[in-house]
C-alpha cells in the first residue's frame, strides 16, 4: 500500500471532523465559528472527546449557537446541557468558562471570530497565540480549534498536530506535516488531521485500517 492508499483508507475510515460529529456546519461566519470554538474548548479537557462532542451537541441543541445566545443562558442552563453530554465531571467549572468565552468573543471581537483571522493576519502561530487570551483555553485548544477550522481558512493550512502527526506514524506515514498534506487535496486536510488524531486516540490492539 502506497503512502497514499494509506491516506485516502485514514480519510474512508475515519475522516470525520469533530465538528461534523457536533452537527456544526462548518462556514466561515459567525455562528459556525463560535461553535466550533465552544467545542475546542470542551475537547481541551481531560476528558473522552466523545463526551465533549455530545456535550457540545446539547448545548447547540438547547440554542447556545451564538454568544448572545450563551450569555442569555443561565449557568444552571449550561451546567444542564453539559450534563445531558455525560460532561459532569468539569461541568461547573466549564459553565462559568463558557460565559467568560462569550463575554470575551462579544467585547473582544464583537462576535465575530473572522475579526481574529484577520488580526493573525495569514500566521497560524498568531492565531494560536490570540487563541489562548481565551479562557480556558491553552495549546491544546488553540490545535483542536486550528485544525478544524483549515477547512473554512485555506490560510491555515497544513495545520497537523502533534497529535494528528502520531497517527500518521502509528499508520506508517511520513511525520512531516508538508509531506502528509501532500497525499490529499487541500480541501481534505482538516478530514485528514481529524482521521489521524482519531487514529492515534485508537486502543493499541486496534488495527486503524482494518474492516
Amino acid at each position: 500500500m502506497t503512502h497514499r492508499d494509506t491516506a485516502a483508507a485514514v480519510l474512508e475510515k475515519h475522516g470525520t471532523t469533530y465538528a461534523t460529529d457536533a452537527g456544526i456546519r462548518l462556514a466561515d461566519t459567525p455562528a459556525p465559528l463560535w461553535q466550533l470554538l465552544v467545542l475546542a474548548e470542551l475537547l481541551s479537557a481531560r476528558i473522552d472527546a466523545g463526551i465533549a462532542v455530545a456535550a457540545t451537541t446539547e448545548l447547540l441543541d438547547a440554542g447556545l449557537t451564538t454568544p448572545e445566545h450563551m450569555l442569555e443562558a443561565s449557568w444552571q442552563d449550561r451546567v444542564d446541557a453539559l450534563g445531558r453530554g455525560h460532561y459532569r465531571r468539569y461541568d461547573e467549572r466549564t459553565s462559568r468558562q463558557l460565559g467568560d468565552l462569550a463575554t470575551q468573543v462579544r467585547d473582544r471581537w464583537h462576535g465575530d471570530l473572522r475579526r481574529l483571522a484577520a488580526e493573525a493576519d495569514g500566521d497560524a502561530d498568531r492565531a494560536a497565540a490570540l487563541l489562548q487570551e481565551f479562557p480556558g483555553f491553552g495549546p491544546t485548544g488553540a490545535h483542536v480549534f486550528l485544525r478544524e477550522a483549515q477547512q473554512v481558512w485555506p490560510w491555515l493550512r497544513p495545520h497537523l498536530d502533534d497529535r494528528a502527526v502520531r497517527g500518521a506514524e502509528r499508520v506508517g506515514l511520513p511525520t512531516d506535516p508538508a509531506a502528509l498534506a501532500g497525499l490529499v487535496d487541500g480541501d481534505d486536510l482538516a478530514r485528514f488531521a481529524a482521521g489521524l488524531v482519531r487514529v492515534s486516540l485508537l486502543g493499541k490492539g486496534e488495527d486503524p485500517l482494518a474492516g
